[in-house]
Order: C-alpha cells, then structure tokens, then sequence
C-alpha cells in the first residue's frame, strides 16, 4: 500500500495528465455552460456582469466588462447593486454568469440589468442551486427556477433549463469533492472523487421518473430534475 502511495505521489502530475486529456479533470459543468452562452452570441454592445478573466469574449466582442476587482479584462471597476454611471437603456444585451448567488441583495441588482438593457435586449444569466459554497465569503444564495422566474418577473423568459439532470447534480457535486476538499490528509486521494463523479455522470440517464412532492396520502407530482447545480436562462425585456 505505502508503495502504491509513494507510486502516486511521485507521478501525480504524470497522471493529472493522463487524466486531464480524457476530460476527468475538467469541470463537468464547463461544456453545458458555454454551449448554453454560445446560442446567444451578441455582437450588439453587451455588459458582461462579473466578467473576471472576459472568458466569453468571442461571442459578445462589443463588451463593457464590469467586476468589483480589476484585471487587464475589467473596464470598470463596479457592483453590479449600483450601475449609474450607465444610462438608461444602454446595452442590447447583458451576460451575467455564477454572479447572482454572490449578490448580497439580488432583485436590487436585477432592477439594475432592466434599467439599462434596452427594450428588447436580452439578458443572459446563470446561477447555482445545488453547489458547494465557493469564492466565499461573498456567497449569498441559491436559487432554485421558481425563485428564479420570481426575480426575473419584468422579463420575458426565452429559456430556462437545468445545467444538469438529478444524477448530474450529484455528480458535480462529488467533482467539487474532489477540487476543494483533502480526503484523509493525503491528496492524491482527489483523483477518487474525481473518477466516482465521471462514472455517476456517466449512468445519470437511468433516473426515470421523479417527483416534486410525495405526500402522505402517495400523491405524486411529475417534475423534470428536482435537482440541478444550477440554472441557465436567457431573457427578453419587453417593458
């Protein structure tokens, strides 16, 4: 056993390697996410809400990049609570991903997006509901689509869909396992959660029916994915 150990300490990075080219260590939810983004490529002037590192600028090249820290992809340094040095009705579209569960007051920050989106704009936006606490301690909320349709009520829904299915959401959630927590003090030990998350991903088809409620009386509601790690939703302002 300990030469086994020893085996993978010596060759973790060997094997990182071997694992990153067969997608293990990737994140699950990257793919859905820019494939999600992809279909609504602006070429209109676009605020991009917490934009860090600008990783969508191909598909929305007339942006203003805002972030409450600067980097060479920040424009303005802002809180996305407090947009005033934008007019009103600037921007013909705004992307806004993994922002909204670290707003300490989220509906202010939506009345924002409305105010300076022009009508007809689009908003694209993304948040987390089953996650792991992440980026803290500026994370606030979870949402789950109703809580989120409720904050979007002045938009037009275009879409809004799960990022993953029920067996997904475990499975990501085994994934940050492995990315953000040591298993018995020895690290390699990472790799086992990251394989266990790809195999669960792997059978996440074989859940068949589910059910939004089960009371004591055995009725059953019908709902697609009570769970997810998040949700996408691209929006219309129409007033």
């Amino acid at each position: 056993m300990q030469q086994i150990s020893s085996f993978i300490i010596l060759n973790m990075k060997k094997i990182i390697k071997i694992l990153d080219m067969f997608g293990i260590m990737s994140k699950i939810t990257r793919r859905n996410l820019e494939e999600f983004i992809q279909k609504y490529t602006n070429k209109g002037k676009t605020l991009d809400i917490g934009c860090a590192n600008a990783r969508y600028f191909k598909y929305f090249p007339n942006r203003v990049g805002i972030d409450i820290k600067k980097t060479p992809a920040v424009d303005i340094v802002a809180d996305a609570h407090d947009l005033h040095m934008f007019q009103d009705e600037r921007f013909d579209c705004i992307l806004c991903t993994e922002v909204l569960e670290h707003l300490h007051t989220p509906q202010k920050a939506i009345n924002e997006m409305h105010r300076v989106l022009k009508k007809n704009g689009i908003l694209i936006i993304t948040t987390r509901f089953l996650f792991p606490l992440h980026d803290i301690p500026g994370d606030y909320y979870r949402f789950t689509k109703y809580g989120l349709k409720h904050l979007l009520s002045n938009f037009e829904i275009i879409e809004m869909k799960e990022e993953v299915n029920t067996l997904g959401a475990i499975a990501v959630l085994l994934q940050r396992i492995g990315f953000q927590c040591e298993t018995l003090y020895f690290k390699p030990f990472r790799l086992f959660w990251l394989l266990l998350a790809r195999l669960v991903y792997l059978f996440s088809f074989i859940i068949t029916e589910e059910y939004g409620e089960v009371g004591e009386t055995g009725n059953k509601i019908k709902i697609k994915n009570i769970m997810s790690s998040g949700y996408y939703a691209a929006c219309k302002k129409v007033k």
